[in-house]
């Protein structure tokens, strides 16, 4: 029987250079942080360490990003940016999104993303590692 699968949360305190002109978060900050998230949980929740994929030169690869964008958040809001691997395919796995502001009762953000294992550098999507679909297949 798989184990549950991996998640991890990560928070942000919203800055200056996060929002527009208005205060209101843009998109691309949402990205940065979901990507921190992400991150965070391949290397503390999947067990895919920075120096071994740098030695290995095999890297997780964004491939699809879907995103929807609810409710914004402004300057000075914590946000918490939950993050779980959604499923396992031969050669790419999905993970996804919500972030969540401190006072706002209501999901702002969802995303998932789609990502390949890939050598480089000669840019060659992998399988996902064995144990992965041993362990959460």
């Amino acid at each position: 029987m798989p184990d549950l699968l991996p998640s991890y949360e990560t928070e942000e305190e919203v800055m200056f250079f996060d929002t527009d002109i208005g205060g209101v978060v843009h998109n691309l900050a949402y990205l940065r942080m979901i990507e921190t998230c992400r991150t965070k949980m391949a290397t503390e929740a999947m067990g895919m360490d920075l120096k071994t994929m740098a030695d290995s030169q095999l890297f997780p690869v964004v491939v699809r990003t879907e995103i929807d964008y609810k409710y914004p958040a402004t300057l000075g809001h914590k946000l918490t940016i939950k993050g779980k691997l959604e499923r396992l395919d031969r050669a790419k796995f999905w993970v996804s999104f919500e972030v969540y502001a401190e006072g706002i009762e209501r999901c702002l953000i969802t995303c998932r993303q789609a990502l390949a294992m890939v050598k480089m550098p000669e840019g060659r999507p992998q399988r996902l590692p064995k144990e992965w679909r041993e362990k959460w297949g």
